[in-house]
């Protein structure tokens, strides 16, 4: 359910940015989503379609970049992209890693006319 609030956060984010670059139309929505940022993006364009109507943004295609959970591995410093259910460095079978991407959530760029 925190899709909703995500996703009028991002809608007055885009309508905010449009009108005051003098926009006609929001076309298109770029969001990059990190795979532990639990956010489903089939919600986000529920959400987005039922939000928008009224607004220059309503059509606008959305488009998502999903970022894989990648970690560093601690004791070599190896950075690896995590499986489910397999933790450990890929290199060295360390058990202590930083996480370094995967839980991104950003607007990248719209596309306005």
């Amino acid at each position: 359910m925190h899709e909703l609030s995500i996703t009028k956060s991002m809608l007055d984010l885009v309508l905010d940015q449009a009108q005051k670059n003098g926009a006609k139309r929001v076309q298109g929505i770029n969001l990059v989503i990190g795979e532990m940022s639990a956010v489903v993006d089939d919600c986000v364009r529920f959400y987005f379609d039922f939000l928008s109507k009224g607004t220059i943004a309503e059509g606008a295609q959305l488009s998502f970049k999903a970022v894989p959970v990648t970690a560093r591995c601690q004791a070599c410093g190896e950075e690896f992209e995590l499986e489910e259910f397999n933790w450990v460095c890929s290199e060295c079978g360390g058990a202590r890693i930083d996480i370094v991407k995967g839980r991104e959530l950003y607007l990248e760029s719209i596309e306005v006319e």
